[in-house]
């Protein structure tokens, strides 16, 4: 058996040597594209021609199209009252020179993009009701955050270092994910269905388990297992290392991102538009892409397109893009049933009167939680009543965009912002879906502000120099105010669900860029993983595939060549 097991290991690697490794298409990373540092651009005008392009309908090699007033995503912000306003980057990892993920932003933004690193600890998990409050603070750092996590809990070193044994191992397997949507089919089917996926990797044998499982049978102590879980392990491992070399926020705001990409793609002969809803992606008779349609008011535009990535989401696409009868096509409902909506996110955004010395903020988080019996908590919330529900919040991520830009002061002086996220269903606001944005009526308000006036109680507890005197501005985004700016089904801000059947094997050979329909390919969270890391390996495994090169490889050889010449000039 083993004979045979390393028999095919060999074969393997010749194949992934000879298809996957190497490639026929241009390599975006063959050369060090940065240059100097400019100086930074804090004009709100000034940044708004570059963010806040219109449509047009133009020919382009590369046309981005964004149905929001302003380009980014969840990485735009807004200002309302003199705020403004961070919608989704709150910290990233993995940023340290010469990483590889450095060297794709780098690339990206030809090294324009600054990054302000976390204070540490970066995080803090806070439990239990403000009688008992418990606080425990997270260290990046490979060895001072186990370090720390052991002088937190006593007694528990033996459980800890399991854990980081565990979260080590099953980090360095997610290769194998980004090779299952790359290699052919009948290659990753043989790889599922004789097992040795899991052998080839960590990071699958523990996919099918829960966090709370695998972190219960390591301790009973009820602290370390809420500071400890979250999500499946697999992509809790993935998680945590990500952050272990420390926690950075973009200078300038989460908007330098989109801000800094957009040059190098009009560069390249592309345009990046907003105000243009895609409506539909339009088909010839061979079931082939080859155009879509935007809507410029009430007309209907048509664009020529010989290859069509949508980064819109698996259901945006398939459900609200392509026609019914191309819905109903048996491969696209068999992706279609691999997954499932992620649960929806609420957002509190607070504008403060005072810097973040008086108000007490640093450039970390904070994450709240109720007690350490976060399932339960999380289950009676998510399935109760909205009303009372509204007043029983789980958890609360705590975040000051303010305190972590070093340019903020500079921009906004003498004020702070905080951002509060947390889940909310989205049927409980549904019914108010389809009323004008700023004008949801009486009942959806008072909704609302049971929210903000539950996670404010918490925050201001946590945080005692922020009081009600202080806010200046105050207003949430519930699920319905996702699906509106992001285009967002059910208010996910995650994509698709992060549960245990994301992260099967199966999933992941059959779910790839490539659709079951020519010339139309799927990219960013749900083609890898949520989040901005996560987004930034689907686009490049989708480019992986468009080029017929593993961009993966590229941008770690980049990498490694850069660190060798930082090295010897260095050395001289």
């Amino acid at each position: 058996m083993w004979l045979f097991v390393a028999v095919v290991l060999v074969a393997l690697v010749v194949f992934l040597l000879k298809y996957v490794l190497s490639g026929s298409g241009p390599n975006p990373f063959e050369t060090d594209t940065r240059e100097p540092l400019k100086k930074m651009v804090h004009d709100r005008k000034e940044k708004n021609k570059v963010l806040k392009q219109g449509f047009l309908a133009i020919g382009k090699k590369v046309l981005v199209l964004e149905q929001h007033d302003r380009a980014g995503g969840c990485c735009h912000t807004f200002t309302e009252k003199g705020f403004e306003s961070d919608v989704g980057i709150h910290y990233i990892g993995e940023l340290s020179d010469h990483t590889p993920f450095r060297c794709m932003l780098d690339q990206m933004t030809d090294g324009q993009l600054q990054w302000e690193p976390l204070d540490n600890p970066f995080d803090h998990v806070v439990l239990g009701p403000p009688e008992n409050r418990r606080r425990y603070p997270i260290y990046s750092g490979r060895t001072r955050f186990p370090e720390e996590l052991k002088k937190c809990f006593p007694g528990e070193e033996k459980a800890i270092d399991e854990y980081m044994k565990l979260v080590k191992v099953g980090t360095y397997g997610i290769w194998l994910m980004a090779m299952l949507k790359l290699l052919l089919v009948p290659m990753a089917k043989f790889l599922i269905y004789t097992g040795l996926v899991q052998r080839l990797s960590f990071f699958f044998k523990m996919a099918p388990r829960s966090l709370t499982d695998v972190v219960n049978e390591l301790t009973e102590n009820k602290d370390l297992r809420a500071h400890l879980r979250h999500l499946r392990f697999s992509m809790h491992s993935t998680l945590i290392s990500h952050f272990l070399s420390g926690a950075w926020y973009p200078k300038g705001g989460a908007t330098e991102l989109s801000y800094h990409m957009i040059p190098i793609i009009e560069k390249a002969g592309g345009a990046v538009l907003v105000r243009a809803p895609v409506n539909r992606i339009l088909f010839n008779d061979s079931k082939e892409a080859i155009r879509v349609s935007v809507m410029k008011g009430q007309e209907e535009v048509h664009i020529h397109a010989p290859m069509v990535i949508s980064n819109a989401g698996i259901f945006n696409t398939y459900q609200k893009l392509l026609p019914k009868e191309l819905q109903a096509e048996p491969a696209i409902q068999k992706h279609l049933s691999m997954v499932k909506h992620g649960e929806g996110g609420l957002s509190v955004f607070v504008g403060l009167n005072g810097t973040k010395e008086e108000l007490g903020l640093k450039a970390d988080n904070y994450w709240v939680f109720a007690e350490n019996s976060f399932d339960e908590l999380m289950m009676n919330y998510m399935n109760g009543d909205r009303q009372e529900s509204a007043k029983k919040v789980p958890l609360v991520f705590v975040a000051s965009p303010s305190a972590k830009d070093p340019t903020w002061e500079e921009r906004s002086p003498g004020k702070s912002t905080l951002s509060l996220v947390t889940f909310a269903k989205y049927q409980w606001f549904e019914e108010w879906k389809d009323d004008k944005v700023t004008n949801r009526g009486r009942d959806y308000k008072a909704l609302k502000q049971a929210f903000i006036d539950s996670i404010l109680e918490v925050v201001m507890d946590v945080f005692p120099k922020i009081t009600r005197d202080k806010i200046e501005y105050i207003d949430a985004g519930t699920p319905i105010t996702n699906t509106y700016y992001l285009g967002a089904m059910k208010g996910e801000i995650y994509g698709a669900d992060h549960g245990i059947d994301r992260f099967c094997p199966e999933l992941n050979a059959t779910v790839r860029p490539q659709t079951p329909l020519k010339n139309l390919y799927l990219t960013g969270q749900d083609m890898f993983l949520c989040g901005f890391a996560g987004a930034l390996a689907g686009a490049l495994t989708c480019g992986s595939v468009i080029l017929n090169r593993n961009l993966h490889l590229d941008a770690i050889a980049l990498a490694r060549k850069n660190k060798r010449m930082s090295d010897k000039l260095k050395g001289e």
